[in-house]
């Protein structure tokens, strides 16, 4: 009696195989550049934020410096600028601060002075403006100048115009660093995909002859890639938001560093990074297997 028949034994195998013994190291690769990715965005999330922070506090501040003329004491001259500070609109509180913070600030550059009280020390005024509708500096100035108190105004205007510029190299430079990640990638697949294709040459033609068309092909190496890809970006985003997480609980709650605030949402920048892994892989597996085709 002949053998009873299997359609499991029959069942014809697929175009690429489900498993290949090069696909854990590509998924390493992808994976460590998705890792290194999503650390490069976190870590611009927190710069920005940290950037915003000092902005923001030098933007309700400005420091005046003021200078007493005649007869007038420094301390007298302190007093009579926040009192004519404290009167103009846009300003919460004008406060002359104590003599011993100017010399702080004067004793580094003249050295262990015995007796600095010998010497006119500028005195500073403290100014914390209004949020929502600061004063300028001309008005500080105006009103200073119309009691007539010689002093200077710095709104901080320098240190934020600074700020904001660093914190612009800065996101350039993580577009600029996510974008060579994606890049490479893209390579990666591309030469696994070349290889793939190189190693199934003869079926190509043959799928050919049987009359395949080109996307039909290329569609299959695009969707084996992408899942690929997937898999990685799926576990580079979990090394990275591990890694966040440690370094969330070990900073405490400046997050990293006060210079470097990381924010528990911060984590929430890896969850697109599974979908963008696909999709870079996706798109160089397409180009990649529709250009060796056209060739063969």
């Amino acid at each position: 009696m002949s053998e009873a028949f299997d359609p499991a034994r029959w069942r014809p195998a697929p175009f690429l195989p489900q498993k290949d013994a090069r696909d854990p190291a590509l998924i390493f690769v992808v994976a460590v550049l998705c890792f290194l990715a999503c650390l490069t965005a976190m870590g611009v999330i927190a710069a920005d934020r940290a950037a915003r922070g000092w902005a923001g506090e030098l933007t309700g501040e400005a420091t005046v410096i003021v200078r007493a003329r005649g007869g007038e004491t420094p301390d007298a001259a302190a007093a009579r600028a926040a009192e004519a500070l404290a009167g103009v609109r846009g300003v919460s509180e004008a406060r002359a601060l104590e003599r011993e913070k100017a010399y702080d600030l004067v004793r580094p550059w003249l050295g262990d002075v015995a007796d600095l009280e010998d010497l006119p020390v500028p005195r500073l005024v403290a100014v914390t403006l209004d949020r929502k509708q600061p004063a300028t500096a001309a008005a500080l100035s105006g009103a200073l100048k119309a009691q007539g108190i010689d002093a200077v105004v710095d709104d901080h205007s320098v240190w934020i115009k600074d700020i904001r510029r660093g914190a612009g190299v800065v996101r350039w430079t993580g577009a600029g660093v996510f974008l060579l990640i994606a890049v490479a990638a893209g390579a990666v697949v591309a030469f696994a995909t070349r290889a793939g294709l190189a190693a199934r040459r003869d079926v190509v033609e043959v799928l050919h002859l049987a009359g395949a068309e080109d996307s039909f092909i290329a569609r299959l190496f695009q969707g084996r890639f992408a899942g690929i890809a997937a898999l990685a970006g799926a576990i580079g985003a979990t090394a990275a938001a591990g890694l966040g997480a440690v370094l969330r609980l070990v900073g405490g709650g400046e997050g990293i560093t006060p210079a470097l605030p990381f924010a528990w949402t911060d984590l929430l920048a890896v969850l697109p990074c599974p979908l963008l892994a696909a999709g870079v892989a996706a798109l160089a597996a397409r180009l990649t297997a529709t250009a060796l085709i056209r060739d063969l």
